[in-house]
């Protein structure tokens, strides 16, 4: 990485929410210059966004999944026959 200038390029990291990401990171740090990094590397880990929003949706399913159901069923109760149309 050092050879091709990528320290002086790199600006962030896109990684999910693994522990082990933590780990790289620190260890990209240590071997890395800081003060060449792009705004000092303090946003060089950047979580990636899909992934919370499915943690969040995750989390927030079994609050809502009964009301889910609710709905899905009463969609296919009327639009089960054309008479309840």
């Amino acid at each position: 990485m050092l050879e091709w200038n990528v320290d002086r390029k790199l600006s962030t990291v896109t990684l999910d929410n693994c522990i082990t990401n933590d780990a790289i990171i620190k260890i990209l740090l240590d071997k890395l210059q800081v003060s060449s990094l792009i705004l000092g590397g303090s946003m060089l880990h950047m979580r990636c966004a899909a992934q919370i929003i499915n943690l969040i949706v995750q989390d927030g399913l079994p609050v809502i999944g009964e009301g889910i159901e609710k709905v899905c069923d009463s969609v296919v109760f009327w639009t089960a026959s054309p008479k309840r149309k």
